[in-house]
């Protein structure tokens, strides 16, 4: 998309507001202010839609880096992205590895994308152990495990972590309800 190699981060604002051009000029003063490098307000919807494909080209982009990604989902109060992504920084530093960042910014929910080769078993370790600190740092800063995608079989150890052994029994009772043979899913949390 022309962006230069240095970019580190790309922030796209978008508002649904009566005044939308008045608050991403406010959006736009307020980016410059914490030294934004570039901001670039789109003047049209084509306009619009070229910057939204940059952003659904990340995910692809950070397969590219080493052939497998480990997607997270991890929630935080928005008062704390900011400690969310310098902590995943740290983290990709002290595991040697590409992590890249999406996010729902409006609402905290960061994806934050860990690149490994799955071919090296210590990479692979790795790699699961950044997924680990990753999700004991959005505990610690008051987020959640999971923002909208689900436990999955990564984080079912972190559920428990999460909400706790009352919690657990309770979604065990709710599970019971509505899947009485255990049929649905078997096995991927109970």
């Amino acid at each position: 998309m022309g962006l230069p190699e240095t970019t580190e981060a790309l922030l796209l604002a978008a508002f649904d507001t009566p005044d939308p051009t008045a608050d991403l000029a406010a959006v736009a003063q307020l980016c410059e202010a914490a030294g934004a490098t570039q901001v670039v307000p789109a003047d049209d919807a084509a306009e619009s839609e070229l910057l939204l494909q940059a952003r659904r080209m990340s995910l692809t982009a950070l397969e590219a880096v080493k052939g497998t990604t480990m997607i997270d989902d991890v929630c935080v109060p928005r008062s704390r992205l900011g400690d969310m992504l310098d902590g995943v920084e740290r983290i990709a530093e002290k595991y040697d590895l590409t992590i890249g960042v999406c996010a729902h910014a409006g609402d905290g929910n960061t994806h934050p994308t860990v690149c490994f080769d799955a071919t090296d078993p210590d990479e692979s370790r790795r790699a699961r152990e950044s997924f680990d600190e990753i999700m004991a740092l959005g505990l610690e800063l008051g987020g959640t495990i999971t923002g909208e995608h689900g436990v999955g079989i990564l984080k079912k150890e972190w559920l428990a972590r999460e909400i706790g052994p009352v919690g657990m029994e309770m979604q065990r009772a709710v599970k019971a309800v509505f899947d009485p043979l255990g049929i649905l899913n078997p096995g991927k949390l109970f």
